[in-house]
């Protein structure tokens, strides 16, 4: 106990110092690749640098000035559609153009703070802005003008355990809470459930729950939802046992409840969407930690029935990660590689497919990504959300960013993105979970008219 302290003691004392200069000598070495390698099918795997220490590199989360706002790309133009939200997430559009979105955070985790790594993700967490209570509802946002601004809002659904995914199939309406799938009545138009949900599936959680966020999508005959669940670890450490049902994507029959593993090997997987030439469901994943600046690149895949996609024995296919034990070559043999790198620790969290007409056809459907941004990387990565071509149902070139500026000059966060999701004419919405906004993006100039 007593050497455990005193590390503890020792590794604060370096942090104290990271956060006010970022922590380069006692880390992996700085050299990065460019973002051309570390993007697309074919991503530049350097060697793993192991550290004890990680490299520690944090953009203190400070909100947005007064009539601050993101950079839209050129031809684009952005506006805030909602401010004064409480940490929002996640993004759902009801069919009569309603938006809803959760305002959400992690749930207790008392199990997964108890190691110095766990009480220093902890703090750094923090400082990025993810360490607020959760708010547990879900709010919903009504533009009844058409202007491209909610003139109302109220609290759709409270009392939730740290909601994330949302999906609706007729008149039932999915929450993915961080331990189940709950299910509430729906009529179009409502503006606020009180029905007391029904729970229709539980979810793995627990209470080290490390990847707390479960994502949630339905298929097109609305028989299934598919539901995201993250790994209950960086790479395994705390034990394979830990990780049952965990790193994949679950299939539930929405009639009884029961799931099933869909496709597993994916360490983070979120924003569950289905491309809409081929009809496959995609997910972009957040990769591994701690082997450096430039691995393991997130990445957006395809995810095919019992498909294995590496971790943690492996990562972007068959690149072995020789710090899990024991190891699993036979897993590893058959390790698909993902479709699409979204560049290394970049915490690419929300997908959306562009099914709409309102931005130009070349960007007809292509995939907009919710970058989060990194805290382990220097230079940082992400902080911004980006667009990724798609021709015959494949990404068809490189990625261009759609909405940056979320770093200022002095690199701290004014905000972050998470999901994304069409509004009801088709322009891009992105909620931000430090500026506490919803963002909407269309072409065109800084009107916020359609």
């Amino acid at each position: 106990m007593q050497r455990a302290t005193m590390r503890k003691n020792v590794l604060l004392a370096i942090l104290t110092g990271a956060f006010a200069l970022p922590l380069a000598s006692c880390s992996e070495p700085q050299n990065t690749a460019s973002a051309d390698q570390t993007f697309g099918p074919s991503p530049a795997l350097p060697p793993p640098q192991n550290s004890w220490i990680p490299t520690v590199n944090i953009a203190t989360a400070t909100g947005w000035p007064p009539d601050g706002k993101p950079v839209a790309a050129d031809g684009m133009a952005v506006n805030a559609f909602a401010t004064g939200l409480e940490h929002p997430r996640t993004l759902y559009v009801l069919p009569n153009g309603d938006v809803l979105v959760a305002e959400t955070n992690a749930p207790p985790k008392p199990d997964d703070t108890n190691s110095i790594k766990g009480w220093v993700t902890k703090m750094v967490m923090r400082r990025a802005g993810a360490g607020v209570p959760s708010p547990n509802r879900i709010t919903l946002l009504r533009d009844a003008n058409n202007d491209g601004v909610a003139e109302t809002r109220s609290v759709f659904i409270e009392g939730l355990n740290s909601p994330f995914g949302m999906a609706l199939v007729g008149e039932d309406f999915y929450v993915a809470d961080s331990d189940a799938i709950m299910k509430f009545p729906y009529h179009a138009g409502d503006t606020k459930i009180t029905t007391l949900g029904m729970k229709l599936a539980d979810l793995p959680a627990g209470t080290i729950n490390h990847h707390w966020t479960k994502d949630l999508t339905a298929s097109a005959d609305g028989s299934k939802l598919y539901a995201t669940v993250g790994s209950n670890s960086n790479v395994g450490e705390n034990g394979i046992e830990a990780e049952a049902d965990r790193a994949a994507v679950l299939e539930v029959d929405r009639a009884t409840g029961k799931w099933r593993v869909f496709a597993s090997g994916l360490r983070n997987p979120n924003g569950p969407s289905w491309e809409p030439q081929s009809g496959a469901l995609w997910v972009v994943v957040n990769e591994r930690d701690e082997l450096g600046n430039d691995l393991v690149p997130d990445y957006m895949t395809s995810v095919k029935d019992g498909g294995f996609y590496g971790w943690p024995y492996s990562y972007f296919g068959q690149h072995i990660d020789d710090r899990v034990s024991p190891q699993r070559p036979d897993l590893v043999a058959k390790a698909i590689a993902p479709d699409y790198a979204l560049g290394a620790h970049t915490a690419s969290l929300g997908l959306t497919f562009n099914t709409g007409s309102l931005f130009p056809s070349e960007m007809a459907g292509g995939a907009f990504i919710g970058q989060h941004g990194s805290w382990n990387r220097k230079p940082r990565s992400g902080y911004k959300v980006i667009f990724v071509p798609f021709a015959n149902g494949k990404p068809s070139g490189k990625p261009r960013d759609v909405l940056t500026g979320f770093l200022n000059d002095n690199g701290q966060a004014q905000g972050r993105p998470v999901g994304v999701k069409l509004d009801k004419h088709g322009a891009l919405l992105v909620a931000d979970d430090v500026g506490n906004t919803v963002w909407r993006v269309r072409p065109g100039s800084h009107s916020a008219s359609r």
